[in-house]
């Protein structure tokens, strides 16, 4: 991969919406427990969310919209893409629902009808709309890796000269389809999610958006953008194994964390740094931990982890590009937040979750995010010179 960075970023979400509430936020550790969705006719056993405060997107119109162009107005704004010309910027965004919620609020007859459904488009769309690229406005649907595939594609667009600025992540917001299938699936806990914690019961899911900027080391030098950190490569993979449930063998998400590392011109004994997919479930925790243990040996102990879903809830379409953002901003402060603390590691799970500040200096920092359908990807970062 050519030399890609970061040069914006945004992000609305549990903690708030920007990035300044974010970060705030989980240098705080701050540990809420997740709401109850305010929504009686959401009739499940596990009613609990991350909602986004102020902004909730129960009866809201175009939720996950609106939380799309906020993110992407910011990290354009913190760009500063406005400087680039149109025809050379481009917008990717993945979700796997969008929108959905206006449709279920237009069949119940509690919004106006929705003239041409809500399709997973419009969320480039939208960004697209009040942004006004004209390299291209995309959408993805790889559902909970949506976003690192965003991103991903995104810098490919530029090493394939497409566009110079691309404005890449994701989102998710509040919808009984999705609520009432993650019940459905008993994936769902009844409390907050504790990853790699003996008695994990399971997701909380979560709403909000995040989006980077992303364009080559030589096009932002040339006109002086500053760089949070450099996207260094990126693997992806499929497990083509089951619709929902991870390939207990982790043989791909082992290949998606070496082949971003490869791209990265780095091995194991490289990472400095990870935000694991760490959903809370049982399985996927347990296939992740025993992956990254083949991958990195005894080192895995050492590498400080980040519990993000911990804090924020799962963001599905939106969890990649968060993971970014975190990882992003930790080389740019060099410091990685602490944990909330677990009540019982599980044994079985050998990783390091420090529930103190861990002075973050070089190396690389990888993003895990996986996904139904078996899609994986995981992104390499790298710190770049202030």
């Amino acid at each position: 991969m050519s030399e890609i960075v970061i040069t914006g970023l945004g992000a609305v979400c549990r903690l708030g919406t920007g990035v300044d509430a974010f970060w705030n936020g989980v240098m705080a550790a701050r540990t809420a427990e997740p709401d109850r969705v305010p929504d009686e006719r959401a009739e499940v056993p596990l009613p609990l969310y991350y909602m986004v405060p102020g902004r909730s997107a129960v009866h809201a119109g175009g939720p996950a919209s609106e939380f799309t162009v906020a993110a992407g107005e910011e990290a354009a704004a913190d760009g500063r893409v406005g400087e680039v010309d149109p025809y050379r910027v481009a917008v990717l965004m993945g979700s796997s629902v969008g929108d959905a919620r206006q449709t279920e609020l237009a069949r119940a007859g509690e919004a106006p009808a929705v003239t041409g459904g809500s399709p997973p488009f419009s969320m480039a769309s939208a960004l697209a709309a009040r942004i006004g690229p004209c390299a291209g406005a995309v959408s993805l649907s790889n559902a909970c890796s949506g976003s690192g595939y965003a991103i991903a594609m995104g810098a490919e667009m530029i090493e394939a000269g497409e566009a110079d600025v691309v404005i890449a992540g994701g989102v998710e917001a509040y919808s009984r389809v999705t609520i009432a299938a993650f019940n459905r699936m008993g994936a769902l806990g009844p409390e907050r999610p504790r990853p790699f914690d003996k008695g994990r019961q399971g997701v909380v899911l979560g709403e909000g958006a995040g989006a980077v900027v992303l364009e080559s080391a030589a096009h932002a030098a040339a006109r002086g953008a500053r760089a949070y950190a450099r996207l260094a490569g990126s693997g992806w993979s499929c497990d083509a194994a089951h619709p929902t449930a991870p390939d207990p063998s982790g043989t791909q998400i082992k290949r998606a964390m070496r082949d971003a590392l490869t791209q990265a011109g780095a091995g194991p004994e490289d990472v400095s740094f990870i935000v694991p997919h760490a959903t809370g479930t049982t399985l996927n925790d347990s296939t992740e931990a025993a992956a990254m243990a083949d991958a990195f040996g005894d080192r895995l102990a050492e590498i400080p982890l980040h519990n993000l879903k911990a804090i924020i809830g799962h963001l599905a379409g939106g969890a990649g590009v968060m993971g970014t953002i975190l990882a992003a901003l930790a080389f740019h402060h060099g410091e990685i937040p602490p944990n909330p603390p677990l009540r019982e590691p599980d044994p079985e799970c050998p990783v390091h979750l420090p529930t103190g500040i861990t002075p973050l200096d070089g190396g690389v920092a990888l993003v895990n995010s996986y996904a139904f359908g078996g899609n994986n990807i995981s992104l390499a970062l790298q710190g770049v010179a202030a």
